[in-house]
């Protein structure tokens, strides 16, 4: 099976953690989006601070950093990796809240989970946080948008537009 390409499969097709130990550390750096989809209503009311649970984007910011530096725990094949930086922003719309994930490194294995674990997780607060607002929302559209470092080098998403985010 592992001739298919699959690293997390040892050759009798055995779930393995990749043996990364040979390799030398680098700076890694990854990106992911998601996109929470509600009314415009409740992404005007998140854009206000008027969410009677708080304030919607700082709290949905520390869940994504902190579910960054534990993804190892959520994804049982993951590396822990010493997560050197994670920045978590957002951008408003009419009737989405896109979230952009961005870790670093220097280790011996990239940061894609992390950064998606960040973005899922980031997402899942700001649902949580406007849930009583707003029961149609849907979390979606959750993809790495650009990695760098390692031995398989840079990748950038077709059609990733450079995005300032900010709340």
């Amino acid at each position: 099976m592992t001739d298919v390409g699959f690293t997390h499969l040892d050759p009798l097709g055995r779930a393995r953690m990749v043996d990364v130990t040979p390799k030398d550390p680098s700076h890694r750096r990854a990106i992911a989006r998601a996109k929470v989809f509600m009314s415009p209503d409740t992404a005007s009311a998140v854009a206000k601070g008027a969410i009677g649970k708080g304030d919607v984007l700082a709290v949905a910011r520390v869940a994504g950093i902190q579910a960054a530096k534990r993804t190892p725990e959520l994804i049982p094949l993951c590396h822990p990796l010493l997560v050197g930086a994670v920045l978590v922003n957002f951008r408003i719309e009419d009737t989405y809240i896109e979230i952009e994930a961005e870790v670093e490194t220097v280790d011996r294995t990239g940061v894609e989970m992390e950064a998606l674990t960040a973005c899922s997780v980031a997402a899942l607060t700001v649902y949580d946080m406007c849930k009583s607002r707003d029961k149609e929302m849907v979390i979606g559209e959750v993809a790495l948008w650009e990695k760098s470092g390692g031995r398989s080098g840079h990748y950038r998403r077709e059609g990733g537009a450079d995005t300032a985010y900010d709340d």
